[in-house]
């Protein structure tokens, strides 16, 4: 049954068709065996629905395999999708709808949510899901914010050794490094990249974080980095950027040694004409692999097949794995909260949380009782490499890299 997407399509109705909004007291869901309303922001269309218009599905399918299990304490879930539009206005509007709305928590599965975080803050509502819109997840006051891919991120980002070495292993000298300028987590990403290929001993040819959002004309970024002779390059964009820079890398003749994706990792490139430009290219992914299977992912690309009809070897992309976990850590809160759960007592249960990995989909255990604006210790991903028939992984085990003390990618 769809039951959770039709709620979650009636969701988008109703906040198209809004003329006002009367606010709910947070934590409703405390009254005896009534519905939990969880709420998820991300954008199905806009400029960003390349990414993620699939998101609702690793979403809605936790919450159907919880349901399916008998809710939480006697309280079915009840799952509301908003489209945020990729509109940095849509994205407040759609934010402080889902309050009124008296949502328990709110799972954040868009890279604008920077917009909007101030107003769950206010409102004392516990927000999950990916920490790649901005450096807010681990900034006072945002106590209520438990980003379920890498914790309470420090707003400094401190450098990873990590990619600079891989780099340099795999014959890369110069590199060139790409960000879009309204994210200031692909800025960050893109700094942070250029900073450990220096570390590394290696030359930063490119460093250009002003790439429009979404942008897929980038015959001038290629023409600069011939020019530089890149031969190592780092996208931190969205799949359409950044298959569009290799495509036109090598349409200028670029020879380059080795090239890293941190998005892109998905089964339905494999048959679109970018599969083949991106042939050799490692797609990281801080999320165990499918075709890597433990506990974890085989309860979620289980329960994707019977509540979404997303067939296994149709592996789950960034955006599913992302909106999976901001749903388990959110009803792990929820259950943590005890049998009568308030928004409050889901941001006090999170924050006691010390071991956290989705079930062994996250190579680090995150801690956020004591790590609120520090973040993980460590970086750990796995690189698929993109061969003729499919992605490949590197190595059965993630690669692991810590931070430089003091260092940060905030700027170039």
């Amino acid at each position: 049954m769809r039951s959770a997407l039709r709620k979650a399509l009636a969701a988008v109705a109703v906040l198209t068709a809004a003329g006002c909004m009367q606010a709910v007291p947070a934590g409703v869901a405390s009254a005896s065996n009534a519905p939990i309303k969880i709420a998820l922001i991300t954008s199905e269309t806009g400029i960003a629905a390349a990414e993620f218009q699939t998101s609702p599905q690793g979403f809605l399918a936790r919450i159907d395999l919880q349901n399916a299990e008998g809710g939480i304490d006697g309280h079915q879930i009840d799952p509301i999708v908003f489209d945020d539009q990729g509109s940095l206005t849509t994205v407040v509007t759609a934010t402080k709808q889902a309050i009124a709305d008296g949502v328990i928590g709110i799972v954040n599965d868009t890279p604008f949510f920077f917009a909007a975080y101030k107003y769950p803050q206010e409102a004392g509502i516990p927000v999950t899901g990916g920490s790649f819109d901005g450096s807010e997840w681990g900034e006072q006051p945002n106590t209520n914010m438990f980003a379920s891919d890498s914790g309470s991120v420090n707003p400094n980002v401190p450098v990873s050794l990590g990619i600079g070495k891989f780099f340099k292993a795999h014959g890369g000298t110069v590199v060139g490094s790409y960000g879009y300028g309204i994210s200031t987590s692909s800025t960050y990403s893109a700094n942070g990249t250029a900073k450990s290929a220096l570390l590394a001993g290696l030359k930063v040819g490119i460093l250009d974080t002003s790439v429009p959002f979404g942008s897929v004309d980038l015959t001038t970024e290629a023409l600069a980095a011939k020019s530089a002779g890149v031969n190592a390059v780092y996208g931190g964009m969205d799949n359409d950027s950044n298959f569009a820079l290799e495509t036109a890398l090598e349409q200028d003749g670029v020879k380059l040694k080795v090239v890293e994706f941190p998005t892109g990792y998905e089964a339905d490139i494999i048959a679109t004409p970018a599969w083949t430009a991106v042939q050799g290219a490692y797609f990281v992914t801080a999320f165990r692999p499918t075709s890597l299977p433990d506990a974890g992912t085989i309860q979620m690309v289980d329960a994707l097949k019977k509540y979404q009809h997303r067939a296994p070897s149709n592996f789950p992309s960034f955006n599913i794995y992302e909106s999976w976990l901001g749903a388990d850590l959110m009803i792990k809160g929820i259950e943590l909260a005890g049998t009568h759960p308030t928004s409050a007592k889901v941001i006090k249960a999170l924050r006691g949380v010390t071991s956290y990995n989705g079930n062994g989909i996250l190579a680090v255990s995150l801690n956020f009782k004591t790590d609120f604006g520090k973040g993980s210790p460590v970086a750990c991903a796995w690189y698929m490499k993109a061969e003729p028939k499919g992605f490949v992984a590197a190595s059965a085990t993630p690669s692991c890299s810590g931070f430089v003390p003091g260092s940060t990618s905030t700027t170039p």
